[in-house]
């Protein structure tokens, strides 16, 4: 059977377009991921991912995944409630084109539903503007949870480019 997907690229052009959204409490916080630590990043995928079929990862060995996290361009932020992981998301600059891609943003499937995931964008979209990029943009698909659109949207984030994908259905 074949499904089709719909995706979706968005973009806010500027730090004064975004609608911020306040941390819900001071017991939250966000860290600077090492990127020794690959392990994180790769149960934050899976576990974010597996609900919404993040796939293309999957077959990574661990060397790849120590490759992709040592890339310069990228950085992770972890979200934590005291020590207890709550979500990530990971940013890539791109100096040639001055722009900010929101490469992976996702949110444990215990705290869905906490208010958390309009918070963890605002700042992801904060950091992707403090690098002085013309614009942060990101990508989103009718597999993710079905408030990511709005989420980005609500943050002031315009959709600039749709597709349709087909695939076989998994």
């Amino acid at each position: 059977m074949i499904e089709t997907i719909d995706r979706y690229y968005l973009e806010i052009k500027s730090i004064k377009n975004l609608k911020d959204k306040k941390k819900p409490s001071d017991e939250f916080k966000l860290e600077l991921s090492d990127p020794k630590k690959f392990e994180l990043s790769k149960f934050l995928y899976k576990q974010i991912g597996k609900k919404h079929q993040w796939i293309d990862r999957l077959i990574w060995q661990d060397k790849d995944w120590i490759k992709y996290v040592s890339n310069e361009k990228l950085k992770t932020y972890i979200l934590k409630q005291g020590e207890e992981l709550v979500g990530y998301f990971e940013i890539i600059f791109d100096q040639n084109k001055n722009d900010c891609e929101i490469a992976y943003f996702g949110i444990l499937e215990e705290y869905v539903g906490k208010n958390l995931g309009g918070y963890l964008l605002s700042e992801a979209i904060k950091i992707g503007f403090q690098n002085k990029v013309k614009r942060v943009w990101a990508h989103t698909c009718s597999l993710d949870h079905p408030n990511a659109i709005h989420n980005y949207k609500a943050r002031g984030m315009e959709v600039f480019k749709t597709e349709e994908l087909k695939r076989k259905a998994i």
